[in-house]
């Protein structure tokens, strides 16, 4: 390939020499002819390229576009991608300008382009940012519960006013459809105010058969001041159970803490808030919003839709239904131990008679202790029957 690159750059040079300046560089013995065979190109090459050097003083490549293009996406089509990127900020993707591309009347009887497209066509205009360092999909492993109020996750972020104060935001999120299911505004990072949160997304979406937290001071007071927390009361009084993610747990907050990008991301397209009221206006709106006309990437549709359209409701009547992993309660035998899986584990003679909660991913458990706190964990090896004591969790 290199040897032929080289060998037409020959051959153009010497045509522009010939044409342009009147260079003799064929009238050696045998000319053209002789040339062609010395250099090893062919005499209909070495004149095609003459007859473009003569018509336009030089040679150069011409476009391989095909003179009519019939599956390109109509301009119409592309003019309202454009604009739906626009419209809806950047922190709307292919994804979401082909749901709302669907929607559009105006395109009704169109072809809409497929996501891969759209993206292609956002690409040409410079509206997107390569990221060839980003992760690529088919590396992800999603774990997630399959009803709509199997599993409520909550998180605070902090959030800054136009003084420059900070702030927090406690949002609950649903973990199998996305709904934001409360959104509250506080001065820090509280137990009233997580209190205040969770009872909201109760009272408005109804109670969930897990509670999933991190070990932040507002869900685990207990820890310092002795007893149970006012959260983990509230929580267990409603009928739910309340778990605390850690380091080993399959299901950790990682949905709601993405989510706070999200928010944050569509709070920087708004005015700033200078109060904390103010701040819990754009949430109510945020929370709208989000639920009901960005569509997720997960369902292709706005999460409250995802809710709306799913024929069963999880809740504390029941343990939550995963499709990738499961969840099951066990007592403690009086010797210490729990069946799970077909096997014996030893978690200690002190929990005797309590139910404990078993996260199983594969091979892998989880254990937790009536509060939500991780005991431990392990690998089960299938050969043995009893696989002694867990690691402690960290």
């Amino acid at each position: 390939m290199a040897g032929s690159v080289a060998l037409m750059n020959l051959l153009d040079v010497t045509l522009v020499a010939f044409v342009a300046h009147g260079a003799r560089v064929f009238d050696s013995a045998g000319g053209i002819v002789a040339w062609c065979r010395v250099n090893g190109i062919a005499r209909a090459t070495f004149y095609r390229h003459l007859a473009r050097v003569r018509e336009q003083g030089s040679w150069a490549p011409r476009s391989r576009r095909p003179r009519r293009s019939p599956g390109a996406t109509p301009q119409r089509v592309v003019d309202a991608i454009l604009v739906l990127r626009a419209a809806l900020g950047p922190d709307n993707g292919a994804v979401s300008i082909h749901y709302h591309l669907g929607q559009d009347r105006t395109l009704t009887g169109m072809r809409i382009p497929s996501p891969a497209t759209i993206h292609k066509i956002l690409r040409r205009a410079g509206l997107v940012t390569a990221q060839p360092r980003k992760r690529p999909r088919s590396s992800w492993r999603r774990f997630s519960y399959a009803r709509p109020r199997d599993c409520y996750q909550i998180d605070a972020t902090i959030v800054a006013l136009a003084g420059g104060a900070k702030v927090v935001v406690f949002e609950v999120l649903d973990d199998a459809t996305r709904t934001l299911v409360a959104t509250r505004a506080a001065l820090t990072e509280n137990a009233a105010d997580a209190v205040a949160a969770i009872r909201a997304a109760f009272a408005d979406f109804g109670v969930p058969a897990i509670v999933l937290s991190d070990n932040g001071m507002a869900f685990t007071a207990h820890r310092t001041n002795g007893g149970t927390s006012r959260f983990t009361r509230t929580v267990t009084e409603a009928g739910a159970r309340l778990i605390h993610s850690s380091p080993y747990h399959p299901q950790t907050c990682g949905k709601v803490e993405r989510h706070h990008r999200t928010f944050k991301d569509w709070l920087a397209t708004h005015p700033t808030p200078a109060t904390l009221e103010q701040l819990q206006a754009r949430c109510d709106r945020y929370q709208h919003w989000y639920n009901t006309v960005r569509p997720h990437s997960v369902h292709n549709a706005p999460p409250f839709t995802a809710w709306q359209d799913t024929a069963e409701l999880g809740g504390p009547q029941h343990l939550p239904l995963q499709q990738d992993a499961s969840v099951c309660t066990r007592k403690v035998t009086p010797v210490g131990t729990i069946k799970c899986a077909n096997t014996t584990i030893s978690v200690g003679m002190p929990l005797a008679g309590e139910h404990l909660t078993v996260v199983r991913d594969g091979q892998h458990l989880t254990i937790y202790d009536p509060d939500g706190t991780a005991i431990g964990h392990l690998v089960i090896d299938p050969t043995k029957k009893h696989q002694g004591r867990l690691t402690p969790a960290a």
